[in-house]
């Protein structure tokens, strides 16, 4: 299934297809979920909301038009189950205590527990971002997506995502800078 393209597959489930959602599902839910655990820090509501967005694009799929890229059509998606999720669930934001921890490699366990340290102190400095300049950084340095797909994800010009980015890479670094003294100083 892999030489079949997202927008012929979306296409077979516009056509009644639903088998081909699940080649879908396949394709993209690890990208959602990786996307959504960075801006929910809950692993749980994270494979909720990737659930969500696939729910959405069946409901949806009539809809589809295939006009852009398929991935920027459920990027838009992705964005508006989050902004719902966030909206029916302010009071119940969750911490770092429940964000998945990034799996090791089984090597040295003072490597380990010195990688989880710098995993920890990068949610910390990601968490003190706004959405907008976190939601960039996922999408353009975890994600690998370019600057067009990004703005047509976030329905703006290539040259606001490139400022975001910008941006958002700066306050991080100023945050983990001033993160780090703080951890050195104790």
């Amino acid at each position: 299934m892999k030489h079949i393209s997202d927008h012929d597959l979306m296409i077979s489930v516009k056509d009644g297809d639903l088998d081909k959602l699940g080649v879908l599902f396949e394709r993209y839910h690890q990208k959602l979920y990786t996307l959504f655990l960075w801006q929910t820090r809950n692993a749980i509501i994270s494979q909720d909301l990737v659930q969500e967005v696939f729910m959405r694009m069946l409901k949806s799929n009539k809809t589809y038009r295939g006009e852009g890229q398929f991935t920027t059509w459920m990027y838009c998606i992705a964005r508006s189950v989050r902004m719902d999720h966030y909206r029916k669930n302010r009071k119940k934001m969750t911490s770092l205590d429940q964000a998945k921890e990034i799996p090791m490699d089984g090597s040295d366990p003072e490597l380990q527990a010195e990688r989880q340290s710098e995993i920890d102190l990068l949610y910390r400095a990601m968490d003190q971002l706004s959405d907008e300049k976190r939601e960039v950084l996922v999408l353009s340095r975890l994600q690998n997506y370019k600057y067009e797909e990004i703005a047509g994800i976030l329905g703006c010009s290539v040259g606001t995502i490139k400022s975001r980015v910008f941006w958002a890479i700066r306050d991080l670094g100023k945050i983990v800078k001033s993160m780090n003294g703080i951890c050195h100083e104790m």
